[in-house]
């Protein structure tokens, strides 16, 4: 009896040790890259976990690389790991516009079949390590005429659990997730899929979009008075839904949308327009430039950046090196999966949008390490 409580209290003086390691993980920071083969080794991909390559598309039921310059990109995001041992490389499917055959493709048990096995066999081919499904709608109206239907949503459930059978648990498995409610609500089986994929990348960006009539943030962290969605918003809805908090990725914007507006009050915020064009961060002081016009504003509420040039009523709508910060130090508070963004190529080389990212997770992971 005495050896058994003994025993019994040496195990449980364990647990503190393991939670503490748990809790000490660090979290994901994720790139997904759509720029140019001569680009990638330019970036500081020490700072990353994944690096997703976009995009793949499918080819009758198989996923393809549509290209030579595709597959070099490939490589050398592969060949990456000698300065980051730890970085997996992740192919991605779809896109916005990129996806226009997944909804008959994966309605069918032979073209979820064959997709999954041509999924392993390219991983195996360039030495990746895992999928990302950027299927840009199941079930509610995407890329305009792209199909979509109601039977999408249990497809994708079929999808994900064929993919996990081919590939095992050695090779991951995510999907991008629109951040708005309608996708959150209509989509996804949530508890389902969830026992299946590693993480959810919610792209808490676009959510005043290209097709917006009323302007506003398009990337905030919170949401205001007259703005609903926002990364928050998208987070307690997936939580509702029975999401498992250390499977969210939130998203992040390197880039940024300038939209026209009919008039000057509230700085452009919330006003009858239409969206003009994207700007890459990597631009921004020229594109936002008091030269140009533009003086910047906080919004202590959204917790986000916006612009404003009142002679050109133009609103520039963005994420900053405060904002990405805010978005990592919500990661950590609310124990989620990670940070991800669009994209990598949209930054600077160095002391960039990553570098903010990389420099609040370190703050506040010693913070709570003290």
């Amino acid at each position: 009896m005495r050896k058994f409580i003994l025993s019994l209290l040496l195990l449980l003086s364990m647990f503190p040790f393991a939670y503490a390691q748990q809790a000490k993980q660090p979290i994901a920071v994720i790139a997904y890259y759509a720029g140019r083969t001569s680009m990638i080794d330019s970036f500081e991909v020490e700072k990353l976990t994944h690096l997703i390559f976009c995009f793949c598309h499918l080819k009758g039921n198989r996923i393809s690389v549509g290209n030579a310059r595709d597959s070099t990109t490939i490589q050398r995001m592969v060949a990456l790991k000698s300065r980051n041992p730890q970085l997996k490389i992740i192919l991605s499917l779809g896109g916005w516009g990129g996806c226009q055959t997944c909804s008959p493709v994966f309605n069918t048990r032979k073209g979820r079949r064959e997709f999954a096995e041509s999924v392993k066999e390219l991983n195996d081919y360039f030495g990746t390590n895992g999928i990302d499904l950027d299927w840009e709608y199941p079930v509610i109206e995407g890329y305009p005429g792209h199909a979509f239907s109601a039977g999408d949503k249990p497809a994708f459930t079929s999808l994900v659990k064929k993919l996990r059978k081919k590939l095992g648990r050695e090779n991951e498995i995510s999907f991008a997730a629109g951040g708005f409610t309608h996708f959150i609500d209509s989509s996804i089986e949530w508890k389902k899929v969830m026992k299946k994929v590693d993480r959810v990348n919610l792209m808490s960006y676009d959510l005043v979009s290209g097709f917006s009539t009323i302007s506003g943030h398009h990337t905030p962290l919170y949401s205001t008075e007259k703005q609903k969605e926002s990364t928050d918003h998208g987070v307690q809805m997936m939580l509702a839904a029975g999401v498992p908090a250390n499977k969210i990725v939130i998203g992040a914007a390197f880039y940024g949308r300038l939209f026209s507006v009919n008039d000057t009050i509230n700085n452009g915020l919330y006003l009858p327009g239409k969206f003009e064009h994207g700007f890459s961060y990597s631009r921004i002081a020229d594109t936002l430039s008091n030269a140009n016009g533009f003086t910047r504003y906080w919004d202590p509420i959204a917790q986000a950046p916006y612009a404003f040039n009142p002679q050109r009523r133009l609103l520039a709508t963005y994420d900053d090196s405060t904002s990405v910060q805010l978005k990592t130090r919500y990661v950590l508070k609310n124990h989620l999966n990670g940070i991800m963004f669009w994209q990598l190529a949209d930054d600077l080389f160095a002391d960039g949008l990553l570098n903010a990212i990389d420099r609040a997770k370190h703050e506040e992971e010693n913070t709570a390490a003290q």
